[in-house]
């Protein structure tokens, strides 16, 4: 039994989803799919050395995605003027009980702008619509403050369960 394996993938749900899905007012997502998404994924899009510390680099999970493709699916986050601003990967929740996540970060020259809220938003909604009834968790680092505000302002509550040394915050 391969745990990393379902019935339905979650990258076949977040592909059958409309093009409608995956955008809201401030950005959109759009799958890694050519050689200057990797290239602006994995070199282009910045980040403070602190949060270097905090996030999977884009490589990481792109590597995830290759080794385990079917549910893992890395995209590039734009803006309403159509630039990327950042880069995110949806997955499935691999510990304690069926569950989706994602991971992500803004680049450090679009950092400020409310893109990171937006774009947290715009995640719900995707994992919602493609796997509705499950429930999204998210991890953050322990000292992580900013990230737990974050989490708790969208709706996500501090679960009593530890992903290793991060807390877990689920929806």
């Amino acid at each position: 039994y391969n745990i990393w394996r379902c019935a339905v993938s979650l990258r076949e749900n977040l592909e059958k989803l409309p093009v409608e899905h995956w955008k809201n007012e401030r950005v959109k997502i759009k799958p890694v799919l050519t050689q200057d998404d990797l290239i602006y994924a994995t070199y282009d899009c910045q980040l403070t050395d602190e949060q270097k510390e905090l996030v999977n680099p884009a490589w990481f999970s792109i590597g995830r995605a290759y080794l385990c493709r079917e549910n893992n699916y890395p995209c590039i986050i734009y803006n309403e003027s159509d630039e990327p601003i950042g880069f995110i990967n949806f997955s499935k929740w691999l510990a304690e009980g069926e569950a989706v996540s994602w991971s992500y970060y803004i680049d450090v020259r679009q950092q400020g702008k409310g893109y990171g809220k937006s774009a947290a938003r715009l995640a719900i909604d995707i994992l919602k619509a493609a796997e509705p009834g499950v429930m999204i968790k998210l991890a953050a680092e322990t000292f992580n403050t900013k990230a737990h505000e974050l989490y708790k302002s969208l709706g996500f509550r501090k679960l009593d369960e530890m992903d290793g040394d991060d807390y877990v915050f689920g929806l």
